[in-house]
């Protein structure tokens, strides 16, 4: 039966001298991943032979127990992977079976220092306790936040329902007026969201200029005011996010379909190239698309829902009732958010259009040989893609 790795993030009751001892794990931690990046070559990658190189100069230098060495050189050759490799702060320490170790009769944690082991106390409530019981989690992560705090996120392994061989697919389409529409009609407008990321960009330039200009005990309540609404404007998109792909995740169990999504990876490279005012870069840039489709991700993958992820290349420049493609923006097939067919008459809805034009390349995907669907579309992006560098 397949799994799902959770992440469970409990806070952390440390007594003064825990504190203390939290804070050194967490600064050796950081200033070794630190040396092992500015030792070995950039370009080596591997876990294994960054751990050959420096294992034994990590220990004495930074006086990192065996595991955390390792789980030192295991960061850094993560962090290059992905290419996020301009900074090692003291924030954050992982921790595998040998470091870390979940009690569940105490609600504790013990986490491995610089000065041996610490049994801490959590602080959870009666969600953290469900999701840990019975479990035996064998990786964490230990996180101080700006606040001060100290948090642990556990990860734990549970099982999900295979996917469901449904024959029908649910389009979704993300964009910025509307931050999804399905092709069955569904959608969700952005109105509200881009007031409130307006609001708050407006009041951090309001405070800025204040604690510029203002006396010094007026910059200091404007940075605690700053710092006080820091993470609201997050929270705010996370929580529309969530309740967005709950319903699309539930629509498609119901319905026994699967879900296809547009693949907008590197998006925001190819449109920041387009020359547009500030304001209209801000918003775009704010747009938590991947974090939608994530959040869709991991809720279809615990209900037992398919996910299929279809290149959207022409998928708003194509009529989902004829198939006709207008390849050349400039061409009237669409305005503001109508969209008009000119070879067979449709009109409607261009987001509805765009999605139900997903659903059809995530069927050609999901069902190569009974879609239903023109092999026009499906080669005319496969003979783009090809040409595209």
């Amino acid at each position: 039966m397949p799994q799902q790795i959770l992440t469970i993030v409990c806070q952390l009751n440390p007594t003064a001298e825990q504190i203390v001892k939290l804070d050194q794990v967490l600064q050796g931690f950081a200033e070794a991943c630190r040396y092992i990046n500015s030792t070995i070559c950039p370009s080596i990658t591997n876990k294994n032979r960054i751990q050959k190189e420096v294992y034994r100069a990590v220990r004495q230098q930074f006086g990192l127990t065996a595991n955390l060495a390792v789980r030192a050189c295991a960061r850094v050759a993560a962090n290059r992977k992905v290419g996020k490799v301009k900074g090692f702060r003291a924030t954050s320490v992982d921790y595998d079976a040998r470091l870390f170790d979940y009690r569940a009769k105490e609600q504790c944690v013990s986490l491995s220092t610089l000065n041996g082991r610490e049994r801490i106390p959590l602080v959870v409530g009666n969600y953290q306790i469900e999701k840990l019981k019975g479990k035996k989690p064998t990786s964490a992560t230990l996180c101080k936040r700006k606040d001060g705090k100290f948090y642990i996120h556990i990860q734990v392994k549970e099982e999900v329902p295979e996917p469901q061989t449904g024959h029908g697919v649910l389009g979704v389409d993300f964009g910025r007026t509307d931050i999804a529409h399905t092709s069955e009609g569904d959608n969700w407008h952005g109105q509200q969201l881009t007031k409130v990321r307006d609001h708050y960009s407006k009041l951090r330039a309001v405070l800025q200029h204040k604690a510029s200009k203002g006396t010094r005990s007026s910059r200091r309540r404007c940075r605690e005011l700053v710092k006080r609404l820091s993470g609201r404007e997050r929270r705010f998109q996370a929580w529309v996010n969530h309740c967005i792909s709950k319903t699309i995740v539930a629509r498609a169990k119901a319905t026994g379909s699967v879900i296809a999504l547009e693949d907008l990876t590197g998006i925001r490279e190819r449109t920041n190239q387009v020359p547009r005012s500030k304001t209209e870069r801000r918003r775009a840039n704010s747009w938590a698309f991947y974090q939608l489709r994530s959040f869709i991700s991991y809720k279809a993958l615990k209900a037992g829902v398919g996910i299929v992820l279809v290149n959207p290349r022409y998928s708003s420049q194509t009529c989902h009732r004829c198939l006709h493609i207008y390849p050349h923006p400039k061409q009237s097939y669409r305005t503001g958010k109508q969209f008009k067919c000119r070879h067979c008459g449709w009109t409607g809805d261009a987001d509805f259009n765009g999605a139900s034009v997903i659903a059809l390349l995530g069927a050609v995907v999901n069902q190569p040989r009974g879609s239903g669907l023109s092999c026009s579309l499906a080669e005319h992006n496969r003979l783009r893609a090809t040409e595209s560098p």
